[in-house]
């Protein structure tokens, strides 16, 4: 019986393992609807329907200081003053993260937060959906940068941050440069059940 329980624990745990990549790693992860799970990039297989390439897979490499703008011009877009927030990681400290980071009244921040996102979508930065939330939220990715943009409550927010009202919350801009490519990933089939 222990066998048995420890083989099914085993199974869940991958399971929820392999769906969470799947979720951050959705082009390098795939479950088909049998269960099987293909690890890798898929092979490219040209079509006339996918002719046409995405915006993010000709957008060039953007350096931090142009993603650091694309944030402040976003939150300006959303009629915020970018000073009256504060940078999430300071200027010239880690070259492949950046961030903004505000308190805000929680009536207003998940519209700052539409208007953001849709600023974003307007300098051509392409909607992740994967495993967002649309009223917490939303990710983009262009030019080898991911953004994360949020707003979290008190329950979440870092200890060393000052406390929240229940009336407030963190608007969030969070920016990662991952070069995925870089990273071979075998072609692996593994039948889970």
């Amino acid at each position: 019986m222990n066998a048995l329980l420890k083989r099914v624990w085993i199974g869940l745990a991958a399971t929820l393992i392999v769906s969470l990549a799947a979720v951050v790693l959705p082009d390098h992860i795939q479950i088909d609807d049998d269960g099987r799970i293909h690890l890798g990039a898929p092979a490219p297989t040209p079509s006339s329907s996918t002719a046409a390439s995405t915006p993010e897979s000709t957008s060039p490499p953007l350096t931090r200081d142009a993603v650091d703008e694309v944030i402040r011009t976003a939150v300006s877009a959303a009629g915020l003053d970018p000073a009256q927030g504060r940078p999430a990681v300071a200027a010239g400290a880690n070259s492949n993260r950046t961030g903004w980071m505000a308190v805000r009244e929680k009536t207003a921040a998940q519209s700052e937060m539409n208007a953001i996102c849709a600023d974003l979508e307007r300098q051509g930065w392409t909607l992740n959906p994967n495993g967002d939330r649309p009223d917490a939220s939303r990710s983009y990715k262009r030019g080898g940068w991911y953004l994360l943009v949020s707003t979290r409550g008190k329950t979440q927010a870092p200890s060393t941050t000052s406390a929240l009202t229940d009336s407030q919350t963190y608007l969030t801009l969070t920016g990662l440069q991952l070069n995925l490519s870089d990273i071979p990933l075998p072609e692996i089939t593994v039948r889970i059940g």
